[in-house]
């Protein structure tokens, strides 16, 4: 008996594959989020040094109460290049000369100034609480507010091939469990992290897990990316980081009580030589879509046509150690040929598309002060972005939307950077809107281009490829920003360059559209 008559005596859609859909969606709804948490968690307020005469309530100067706040700011810290003050420095003396100066603004880039050595002064009137304020990651040490969202998103990558790994050998529920308890106690204790490296190590160990969490998830559920919804509106309602923090966190240990009545793949169990098991999982389907009688009947006899043939491979992510050497060897390869060129060309092709949008979805504060807006904007586009896209797959073909929407995405993220510095507001949040929703559509017509360009035989492997290539643009987003030490333009030119030449890129790959799909590498070399 054939797997597919196994299943439909169990129930092909019983109760069973319905509780398993909805229990899928409650885990992407809880998990998703903990990707951008620290668009909220990690906000930068405004920050201020400290200073004696203003924060120090004891001091004569500050408890006389003849200056206003402003005249003691004036002489206290000096203006930046903008003229307003400076946030990472301040006088070593009080400059009382200052207040002579009748509303004009003085020249005092003559003057001595010192970095914020007593520490710094944070406006809490919108976020209470964040990372920043917790361990003043302003000024020299901004970098580091990067690097925790870098090792989440690189937790991330080394998680999917590692527990990929693992699913094979030990078994995907098993290993689909470990994650949410993973998941659940090292993000909870992120939020009672005690010291800055301890947070970063939890945040890794949660990244590590949360790939896999997706991964094994439905993939129809992932597109639609309505999470963003839930995390800007929780955000909004939540402003102490650690509370939010939790909120996400605690209800992974319920997900992980519930986790129990997962059933492994029975088709996986059989052709990989487990029959007993999958017959067991069978048996459990049949119990809970309420076919009691049918469980008796299954027996080891009734599967022996579904053995698995010998030659069958592991997929290629659940081969750490052979993705990274095809990679190589197809990016140093002398024998030129057209499967080369298509694997390189989708390889930086994901690759740039991924460190684009999550250079978008992970930067809020870039586009503005009110990230909570953001966030729903972001999450409200994505909705009709994957309808358009799908209509310029149709209309149009795979390569020339992919080109026009990756060179909107581009040319949206580069006006942004250079917009002049009055004219940041209404039209700042219409092209980043923009940007997530054309970076939506693309992301959507590469993963159904690739699947058509990619020969059945080599799908698995091939994924592993692609999958590897779009952690990596999504590790070296967060990364990117620390550039703006150097330059404040100098990531977001790298997002709208690398976009554009995503959208050039695309031109090299053969057009699918009404074309009949490879089954073997022999067809991909005949096109």
């Amino acid at each position: 008996m054939a797997f597919q008559d196994l299943l439909d005596r169990v129930g092909g859609q019983g109760r069973f594959q319905i509780l398993q859909v909805v229990f899928f969606c409650i885990v992407n709804l809880i998990v998703y989020p903990h990707v951008l948490l620290e668009n909220f968690t990690a906000v930068v307020p405004g920050h201020r040094c400290w200073v004696r005469i203003l924060d120090n309530r004891t001091d004569p100067a500050n408890s006389t109460g003849v200056l206003s706040q402003e005249a003691l700011l004036r002489i206290s810290i000096p203006l930046d290049a903008n003229l307003r003050p400076d946030k990472c420095h301040r006088f070593p003396r009080l400059q009382w000369q200052l207040l002579h100066l009748n509303g004009t603004f003085p020249n005092t880039s003559e003057v001595d100034t010192e970095p914020c050595v007593d520490g710094w002064v944070y406006d809490q009137s919108s976020f209470p609480s964040t990372i920043v304020t917790e361990w003043d990651l302003v000024c020299e040490s901004q970098s580091l507010k990067s690097m925790t969202k870098f090792l989440f998103m690189f937790g991330m990558l080394v998680g999917s091939i590692v527990f990929g790994y693992l699913s094979d050998r030990l078994g995907r529920t098993l290993i689909l469990k470990w994650c949410f308890l993973q998941l659940a106690i090292t993000d909870t204790c992120a939020a009672l992290a005690p010291t800055f490296l301890i947070y970063c190590t939890l945040r890794f160990l949660a990244g590590f897990a949360t790939k896999t969490i997706l991964i094994n998830s439905i993939m129809l559920i992932k597109i639609l990316l309505d999470f963003l919804l839930s995390v800007g509106g929780l955000a909004f309602a939540i402003q102490d980081w650690h509370t939010l923090q939790l909120v996400f966190s605690v209800p992974l240990f319920v997900i992980f009580l519930f986790s129990r009545w997962l059933v492994e793949s029975a088709r996986c169990l059989i052709i990989t030589n487990k029959p007993e098991k999958g017959l067991k999982a069978l048996r459990k389907v049949a119990l809970l879509n309420g076919k009691k009688n049918v469980g008796d009947t299954l027996t080891m006899e009734v599967n022996r046509k579904e053995k698995h043939p010998t030659n069958q491979t592991v997929p290629f992510y659940h081969q750490p150690l052979a993705a990274c050497l095809i990679i190589v060897m197809v990016g140093i390869c002398r024998t030129r040929s057209k499967r080369h060129d298509v694997y390189v060309f989708l390889w930086f092709h994901r690759f740039a598309i991924y460190m684009s949008f999550y250079g978008l979805i992970l930067h809020l504060q870039h586009f503005g002060s009110n990230v909570y807006l953001f966030q729903v904007l972001f999450g409200l586009i994505t909705f009709p972005a994957n309808y358009i896209g799908v209509l310029a797959l149709s209309h149009m073909g795979r390569r020339i939307s992919q080109t026009i929407f990756l060179s909107f995405l581009g040319i949206s993220i580069l006006t942004i950077t250079f917009l002049p510095e009055g004219k940041k507001g209404t039209l700042r949040l219409a092209l980043s809107t923009l940007g997530v929703g054309v970076c939506t559509a693309a992301l959507m017509c590469n993963s159904i281009h690739g699947n058509e360009l990619i020969p059945t035989v080599i799908r698995y492997k091939s994924h592993g490829i692609l999958g590897i290539a779009a952690n990596l643009g999504a590790a070296l987003a967060p990364v990117l920003i620390i550039l703006t030490v150097s330059s404040p333009h100098l990531p977001w030119i790298v997002y709208g360059v690398f976009s554009i030449l995503a959208g050039l890129v695309v031109q090299l790959l053969p057009e699918t559209r009404n074309q009949p799909l490879p089954d073997s590498i022999q067809d991909l070399e005949k096109e």
